[in-house]
């Protein structure tokens, strides 16, 4: 896992705190949206890791990185993504299409009219060509199959950034942002605007409340790999008909623990 400082923009962790943060947030989530919209960004209101919960328990969440709501205009989600297994591409359009209607969804009080159903831009900033044309821009939006021509503005629109496309025509400032985000140094803040993007970076990696917060995530990801491993291991010890001494012994070995904590984790994932 990365430092603090060596994360970069991409990385979830990284861009929640900063548009999250109580000084630099709302200037630092209006800029990125402003170069990647090219239109200027009224008052906004962000909303870190927005939860949409399924209707039961049985029903599919989603967690969205940084949920932005602009007032008196649209609701804006930004997905910086890195997740390029071949199962994640295929299946990226119908989580697109989820996450649009999970956002209607919470969005349109019961008894309003259809009419009155906020514009929703869903924002993939991509470390990978999700659709391996090389472009650094596409804009999906509903369309009529027949007649391509006729409009048809349902308020949806998703836009995936490939970081390192070429292909298109994408405004240089947008360009520089991308490269920025992926690479978040000194020496890739190309212009003012981004050298004042990159001081907020820097201040936000050097509060103290996101170097806890980020202890904290490193410690619940540790935890979780490592009580993934550990069922693992007991899985595969009951399989092969290892004794509670073999696998005690294994969790030593594979873990790094010691025996006493190896115990303690074997009776918490015995059934």
């Amino acid at each position: 896992m990365k430092t603090l400082e060596e994360l970069n923009l991409v990385d979830d962790f990284l861009v929640n705190s900063l548009t999250s943060h109580k000084v630099y947030g709302e200037q630092s989530a209006r800029y990125i949206l402003e170069c990647i919209l090219h239109r200027p960004i009224g008052k906004l209101t962000v909303v870190p890791q927005r939860f949409f919960g399924g209707e039961n328990t049985e029903a599919h969440g989603i967690r969205l990185d940084v949920y932005l709501d602009e007032e008196n205009g649209e609701i804006f989600d930004i997905e910086p993504d890195q997740n390029d297994g071949k199962g994640d591409l295929a299946a990226l359009p119908r989580r697109v299409r989820f996450y649009h209607a999970k956002i209607d969804a919470g969005n349109l009080p019961a008894g309003e009219e259809y009419g009155k159903l906020r514009n929703v831009i869903v924002i993939f900033i991509t470390t990978y060509d999700p659709f391996s044309e090389n472009r650094m821009v596409y804009t999906i939006k509903n369309s009529c199959v027949e007649v391509p021509e006729l409009e048809y503005e349902d308020g949806a629109k998703t836009i995936f950034l490939y970081t390192r496309g070429k292909e298109g025509n994408p405004p240089e400032e947008l360009k520089q942002l991308l490269h920025y985000m992926e690479h978040s140094s000194i020496e890739n803040a190309s212009t003012e605007s981004l050298k004042k993007l990159h001081r907020m970076v820097t201040a936000v990696k050097r509060d103290g409340e996101v170097g806890l917060a980020y202890m904290k995530s490193f410690e619940r990801e540790a935890r979780i790999r490592r009580e993934g491993q550990t069922q693992e291991i007991i899985r595969l010890g009951r399989k092969f008909g290892k004794s509670e001494e073999e696998i005690l012994a294994l969790l030593q070995e594979e873990l790094q623990i010691s025996e006493e904590w190896a115990k303690e984790l074997l009776e918490k994932y015995t059934l």
